[in-house]
Parts: C-alpha cells; sequence; structure tokens
C-alpha cells in the first residue's frame, strides 16, 4: 500500500526541518530497544528454567519419596523419580536454548545498528551540509538585496540632483551609482551560486533521504519479521518442552498401571510374616486364691469369694426365721463347748505367743460362725 512507505509520508515542508527522518530514527530506535527487551527476557527465562531444573534434579536425588514401599508400588515410584529427573534435565536444555536464541538476537540488532549507522553518519552530514549552505545562501540573500537597495537609492539620487547638482557633485553621484551596480551584480552571482550550491545539496540530500527511508524500510521489515519469527520459535520450544514432560509422565502412568494391590500385600504378607496363632485371653486372678498354696495337681475349683453365700436349705417352712436363729445359736454352742485346743510338748518358751495367736484366731472363727 502506498500509505506503508517510508519515503512518501516523511517529508516536511520546512527546508530545514528534519523531522520525518527523526521519527523514522526515532521507531527505529524503539525497535532496537524492543529486541534487547526481549533479549533480556529470554535470558531471564533461561536463568528460570536452569534453576527450576536443577532444584528439580536436587528434590528427586535427595529428597526420598516412598523409599520403604515394595514390590510393584516400589518399582513404579522409581520410574517416577527417573522421570522426574528426566524432566529437570530437559529443562537445563531449555535453558541453553533460550540462551542461544538471546545470543541469535543480540546478533542481530547489532548487525542492523552497524547498517544503520553508516546510514546515519551519511544522513547527519547531509544534513549538517545543508543548515551550513543554507545560512550561507540567506546571508547571501541578504547582502544582495542590501545591494540592489543600495544601486536603487544610487539612482535615485542621479536623478533628483540632475538639474541641480554641480558637475562634481554628479560625477561622485555616477561613481557611486556605477560601483553600487557592480556590488549589486556581483552579489547576485554569489547569491546564484549559493542558491544552486544549495540546491544540490538539497536533491542529494533528498536523494539520500529516499534511499535512507527505503534502507530502514526494509530494516524494520527485516527487524520484525525476526521478531515474530523468534517469538514463534520460543513458543514452539515452550510448547515442545511440555511434550517432552508429558512423554516422561506418560512413562510414569504405564508404570503406575502395572502396579498391584493384590501382589503388594502379598509381597508384604510373604516377606514380614510373623505367625497364624493369637494370643490366649487373659483370664482373671483372684487375689486370695493366689495366696493359697493348691495341692498338685488338684482342681482349684471356681474362681469365688473369700467365702461364698450361705446355701439356701430346701423345704423351708413358715418358721424359716426361727430355724435360721436357732441353727446359728447349735453353732455357737457348739464352738464354745470346744475345750481349748492340746499344748504341744517339747514347745519353747519362744512359741507361746505364736500358740496364744492361732488360739485366738479358731476362737474368733467359732464366734463366725
Amino acid at each position: 500500500m502506498k500509505a506503508s512507505k517510508f519515503r512518501e509520508n516523511f517529508w516536511c515542508p520546512h527546508f530545514l526541518s528534519t523531522v520525518g527522518y527523526d521519527s523514522i530514527i526515532h521507531h527505529l530506535n524503539e525497535g532496537r530497544k524492543n529486541c534487547k527487551e526481549f533479549e533480556d527476557f529470554l535470558k531471564e527465562r533461561a536463568m528460570i528454567e536452569e534453576k527450576y531444573g536443577k532444584d528439580m534434579i536436587n528434590l528427586c536425588r535427595k529428597k526420598p519419596c516412598g523409599q520403604s514401599e515394595n514390590n510393584t508400588l516400589k518399582r513404579a515410584l522409581e520410574v517416577f523419580k527417573q522421570q522426574i529427573d528426566n524432566v529437570g534435565q530437559s529443562h537445563l536444555q531449555l535453558a541453553q536454548t533460550l540462551r542461544e536464541e538471546a545470543r541469535k538476537m543480540e546478533e542481530f540488532k547489532e548487525k542492523q545498528k552497524i547498517q544503520r549507522k553508516k546510514i546515519e553518519v551519511l544522513m547527519d552530514n547531509m544534513h549538517k551540509q545543508k543548515q551550513i549552505q543554507y545560512k550561507k545562501t540567506m546571508e547571501a540573500k541578504k547582502i544582495y538585496e542590501q545591494k540592489c537597495r543600495d544601486k536603487d537609492e544610487a539612482e535615485q539620487a542621479v536623478h533628483r540632483n540632475a538639474n541641480i547638482a554641480t558637475p562634481k557633485q554628479q560625477e561622485k553621484l555616477f561613481v557611486k551609482l556605477a560601483t553600487s551596480k557592480t556590488a549589486a551584480e556581483d552579489s547576485d552571482k554569489t547569491y546564484l551560486l549559493n542558491i544552486s550550491l544549495l540546491e544540490k545539496i538539497r536533491e542529494d540530500w533528498q536523494i539520500e533521504h529516499i534511499k535512507a527511508c527505503e534502507f530502514f524500510e526494509i530494516q524494520e521489515c527485516e527487524r520484525i519479521n525476526y521478531f515474530r519469527n523468534a517469538l514463534w520459535q520460543h513458543t514452539n520450544q515452550l510448547s515442545l518442552q511440555c511434550v517432552i514432560s508429558d512423554e516422561m509422565f506418560e512413562e510414569v502412568r504405564k508404570s503406575l498401571e502395572m502396579c498391584s494391590i493384590e501382589k503388594d500385600i502379598e509381597y508384604f504378607v510373604a516377606q514380614k510374616r510373623t505367625g497364624e496363632v493369637p494370643p490366649a485371653p487373659i483370664l482373671y486372678e483372684n487375689f486370695y486364691n493366689s495366696q493359697r498354696n493348691p495341692v498338685p495337681g488338684r482342681n482349684p475349683g471356681p474362681n469365688v469369694g473369700r467365702r461364698g453365700p450361705l446355701p439356701i436349705p430346701q423345704n423351708v417352712s413358715d418358721e424359716d426365721d426361727y430355724s435360721l436363729v436357732t441353727e446359728r445359736n447349735i453353732i455357737s454352742n457348739q464352738c464354745q463347748r470346744r475345750g481349748p485346743p492340746p499344748i504341744p510338748q517339747n514347745v519353747s518358751e519362744d512359741n507361746d505367743y505364736s500358740l496364744l495367736t492361732e488360739c485366738n484366731t479358731n476362737s474368733n472363727q467359732c464366734q463366725r460362725n
């Protein structure tokens, strides 16, 4: 499209104005700045990928993850850690690739800078020449106009004093007129020469300006295309990294599909089994029965209290209360009629206290009965 051409859209009516050229240069500098920013972005991303990859590798190699698992799940965990390590290695490779892309972007940017520098130096010289020659031309024009005014004044003076001036005065007026004409003619020639030189410089500048615009447009097209391709390639690299990671994780999924809960349980039972007989129950043991010395081989009987309850008599008559009291009285009288226990022979004086204690004990038992 015509509106997209640099050479046709960056002019200015003012002779010394460089606003069109400056606008192009500013745009190119901004483009170079954008390339530098993308270059720094790639370097930063490379640092992030490198740190991430190293952290992933250190995580796999230093941090335990299910190290006590057995059989199929253990093998799946080993595949998992290996693939995570591989993912970390792939991120390190991606970091190296990104650094390489950043280096290429820097080389492209510097290459364009060197090429553009030649054009910029040439255009700067043309602008200076144009400004210098324009200044000279304007000064020549000023002198020329002044000389022309001097000549006109000299002519008017001759006409005014033609009838009243003396011959000597008229001679001076004619000399001044001739001098002014000569000066006007010389200034005219100088002015025309400067105009010619200025036009020549303007034509050369215009030609170089058109060439510079065309060159800058081509360079900008190359920069945009390169920048676009660099972004495209960077995106492809990130997508490829995702594909590589997914392939590695697919290996983990395959290993997990090979896991068998039954096999892992059977493996654990086979490796760590301790027996099939459970422990016997803990029985109640009465404290008082455990202090007696049972006869060996004799059943100690049921585990009851020290004395069981009194048996309930059968065929109890209506006078149960009276008969029970009478029975207790008979048992008490029998205990009272019992004589003292016989004193054993050859008993020492030291045994007096033990014998007395035993007698008292038997007496108390009879009273409780």
